[in-house]
């Protein structure tokens, strides 16, 4: 008869630092040393950018510096931390991500356009004049290219980090409803140091955070997400004239809100109002209804 091998048992060090199901850090440690490998990789970086002279508001470079940063300390991560590929986040390119950013964009139009004729109807929303009508149509076009571009580098360095490292890391430590409640939160919390932001706009981004987790769940990538994001802030600001979290940008259409705050967001926009809520539900049956019979791939 052979004897059975008992588990060696683990110290208290390892259970402290050390996964119980393979070799490599706790999902916490991993968290905290992506966060500080942010902070090593992010200052001098940054403090070289702010050395560059640049005309306007610097959106377009200080998204450029969120792109190094956040990739730079997720790849070292994933790659040392994690023991796993960078692509595995969810980033496999194919024709399938392609569809997925554009059926992502196209969703956030409806839920965008929603609010607007939800307003409109309700009579908050007083319109008042195209942008082109004041403006030449040479700045008309610079204006929605110039936030596009930069639409398409927030949608992807945050999907990158929050949906991406956030999310999945605490997933794996614990599982995939803390996952999303724990990295929705800190989205919320992220976005309380833009203008206009209170605790009421933090709960609405912190939901607005649960709907893009919604597209990862439901796909295994992050390409709708992504997609769901550059088109929430595109469609909100510049083609629906909304302030996207707080940031006046540049707005095709002209309007004044008037309706009441609790339902509106007053001057966070629409992620601090009740409106996104109807919203959210619309998005998220799109999304059900176009991943219906989708396979999840990692």
């Amino acid at each position: 008869m052979t004897e059975l091998q008992s588990t060696p048992k683990r110290g208290l060090i390892s259970n402290i630092f050390i996964s119980s199901d393979e070799p490599r850090l706790r999902a916490g440690w991993r968290l905290l040393l992506q966060t500080l490998l942010m902070l090593i990789i992010g200052i001098p970086i940054s403090l070289l950018a702010g050395s560059i002279p640049i005309s306007g508001d610097g959106l377009f470079l200080s998204q450029i510096v969120e792109l190094i940063i956040f990739t730079l300390s997720i790849y070292i991560a994933r790659r040392w931390l994690d023991k796993r590929s960078f692509l595995s986040l969810g980033l496999r390119v194919n024709k399938q991500a392609f569809v997925d950013i554009f059926i992502g964009i196209a969703i956030t139009f409806v839920m965008m356009g929603f609010i607007y004729l939800a307003e409109v109807a309700m009579g908050w929303l007083t319109f008042e004049r195209f942008a082109w009508q004041v403006e030449p149509i040479n700045s008309v076009i610079i204006g929605v290219l110039s936030f596009l571009i930069v639409f398409i580098f927030v949608g992807f360095n945050e999907e990158l980090l929050s949906r991406g490292y956030h999310l999945q890391t605490l997933a794996s430590g614990i599982n995939m409803f803390w996952g999303v409640l724990i990295s929705s939160s800190l989205f919320g919390i992220a976005h309380l140091g833009n203008p206009n932001a209170t605790w009421v706009s933090a709960v609405g981004i912190f939901f607005a955070g649960v709907f893009l987790a919604y597209g990862y769940i439901r796909t295994g990538q992050l390409w709708l997400s992504i997609g769901l994001h550059i088109g929430w802030n595109f469609f909100e600001g510049v083609i629906f004239g909304f302030p996207v979290s707080g940031l006046d940008i540049y707005r095709l259409v002209r309007h004044q809100v008037n309706g009441p705050e609790i339902w509106t967001g007053g001057a966070f926009g629409p992620e601090a109002g009740l409106i996104v809520l109807p919203a959210l539900v619309i998005g998220s049956a799109l999304i059900y209804l176009y991943t219906m019979k989708r396979t999840i791939t990692k």
